[in-house]
């Protein structure tokens, strides 16, 4: 369970890179939408599976709430997921 929450977190992350830095400037700058609906589907499925992933993993990390809010934090914020990884997950899996 650690090993495939590691794998969503990263993909969630990568994606919000790519609406923030990819498709956001493709549909604000040049009227090109499109990119932004593929992309934004792909992000809010996999922000979804993040979430319940993250409560599931909560009880087998011992995590306590705090460290559950922070976890979810990390996924709204740029580059987040990637030091939640590190900082919470990495020699666990």
């Amino acid at each position: 369970m650690i090993k495939a929450f590691q794998i969503i977190s990263i993909l969630e992350g990568v994606s919000l890179l790519l609406i923030l830095f990819v498709s956001m400037p493709l549909k604000y700058m040049f009227d090109m939408p499109e990119a932004n609906q593929v992309i934004g589907m792909a992000h809010g499925i996999l922000f979804l599976v993040y979430v319940v992933m993250a409560i599931l993993v909560k009880s087998e990390l011992n995590w306590n709430f705090k460290t559950l809010l922070i976890v979810l934090a990390c996924s709204i914020i740029p580059f987040g997921t990637f030091w939640m990884d590190r900082k919470y997950l990495k020699g666990k899996a």
